[in-house]
């Protein structure tokens, strides 16, 4: 098939693959593909960063508009006080969430190790026994 961009795609060094209307360009010198950078640990913090933002201005938002309510004394600017005081308690409920989604990730890394703890344990034998066995524990 003659392509009208023949020229083009020889200068660029690519070669065109026309399928249907669509032309998909490959480069043929190599194909790399993208890796997935995943950086849940950075995503976290910017979570959490825009979540504290958006509950500071919320609680500047809510102060300004109790002001405005009780100026006012008009029912609906309290109305919207009380949606606006739900939504900034909707977001710290995420703020809380994201917290916990993010301890759960960091349960289930295979690359964080794993602490154990041992708890209620007993020694049964007497002291001259157990200072026998601290001793060879030391040396």
């Amino acid at each position: 098939m003659n392509n009208k961009f023949e020229k083009i795609d020889e200068s660029l060094d690519i070669e065109a693959t026309h399928i249907g209307r669509e032309i998909i360009k490959k480069d043929s010198s190599s194909i790399t593909t993208q890796k997935d950078d995943i950086d849940p640990i950075k995503d976290y913090e910017y979570t959490r960063g825009n979540l504290y933002s958006l509950i500071e201005k919320g609680q500047q938002a809510i102060s300004d508009i109790l002001d405005v309510a009780q100026q006012s004394d008009s029912p609906r600017a309290y109305e919207v006080a009380g949606q606006l005081i739900k939504n900034v308690g909707d977001v710290t409920d995420k703020l809380i969430d994201l917290q916990q989604k993010m301890k759960k990730l960091e349960e289930n890394d295979p690359k964080t190790p794993k602490s154990i703890t041992t708890n209620n344990t007993m020694f049964i034998g007497s002291t001259a026994e157990l200072q026998k066995m601290l001793k060879k524990g030391f040396k």
